[in-house]
């Protein structure tokens, strides 16, 4: 299934994805995050086209055969420049209206989609919840051992982080998937599988850009001023929502209570047991399906 990699030009790239299931069915759209890929959402896409749906599986900029059209592109990680990315692949294939629903950066990203356009989600399933925030915030300090998870991130800040995660991205990635899901016990072809998307010329600019726009350390491009002028007032998301989180998420999160509010549509939370960590459509398939299911049919 997930050998079957098209190509189609959207927006600023030429976006490798996977389509599957009943080109009629009503349609979700699944995206990961950092340091992951398609392959995260390998066990759950079956259990969607089974029940009836049309599934989309696009690599992220930076990721996979995913290609920048013009060599001229900024290389540019903003989460804005993410979501305008979802908007313009459902444009180049014509979908009005899909399910969106993903993890970590792909979170965000479903996230902003919900919040700018609503009309163009159906539901939302978003792993860790409300993600979006404005640039600004980065700037504010936070506990010692709050900043201390976001380690990588100061790491990406400097020039010895840049060459650091780019002449060892592989173990980079490997170390992070321990962290964030301390007892998931994955083998060396599953992280490989996924490890492979790395092998993009844009991986490396595009995530230290992502973790340096956060801090203010990098600019974002000015068509995307206005976007992110919205996202900092932090909008509220009305469409229909679940948030997930696994028991044993070991990346930076959130509790829900703290950002429950900013669903004001229908919306529950669930935490999935059983040591499931932050890559959760990847460990925990059935419940990562069952909430999408939940969300597409209200």
């Amino acid at each position: 299934m997930f050998d079957d990699v098209r190509q189609i030009d959207a927006g600023v790239l030429d976006v490798g994805y996977v389509d599957t299931g009943p080109p009629d069915g009503p349609v979700v759209l699944l995206l990961h995050g950092w340091p992951y890929d398609i392959h995260s959402f390998a066990a759950a896409t079956p259990l969607l086209t089974a029940a009836g749906h049309r599934v989309l599986v696009p690599y992220a900029r930076g990721y996979g055969s995913t290609r920048f059209r013009s060599a001229d592109a900024v290389r540019n990680g903003q989460p804005a420049a993410l979501a305008v990315d979802a908007i313009a692949f459902l444009d180049a294939l014509g979908i009005e209206q899909a399910t969106l629903a993903g993890f970590d950066w792909g979170a965000r990203t479903a996230d902003i989609v919900a919040a700018l356009w609503p009309e163009r989600c159906r539901g939302l399933v978003a792993v860790s919840g409300y993600l979006i925030d404005g640039q600004a915030s980065g700037g504010i300090p936070l506990p010692p051992v709050a900043e201390h998870a976001w380690w990588y991130q100061f790491y990406f800040a400097t020039d010895r982080g840049r060459e650091g995660y780019a002449r060892n991205t592989y173990d980079f990635a490997k170390l992070i998937w321990r962290t964030a899901s301390p007892k998931w016990d994955f083998d060396d072809a599953t992280f490989d599988r996924s490890a492979a998307a790395f092998d993009n010329p844009d991986h490396v600019d595009i995530v230290i850009h992502n973790y340096r726009w956060r801090l203010g350390l990098a600019d974002g491009e000015p068509a995307f001023a206005d976007l992110e002028d919205k996202l900092a007032d932090k909008p509220t998301i009305t469409v229909p929502t679940i948030s997930l989180e696994g028991d044993a998420n070991g990346a930076p999160h959130l509790e829900p209570a703290v950002y429950a509010k900013q669903f004001t549509g229908p919306y529950e939370h669930r935490t999935v047991s059983g040591g499931v960590g932050h890559n959760l459509p990847q460990e925990a398939p059935q419940e990562f399906v069952d909430a999408v299911l939940t969300v597409a049919s209200r």
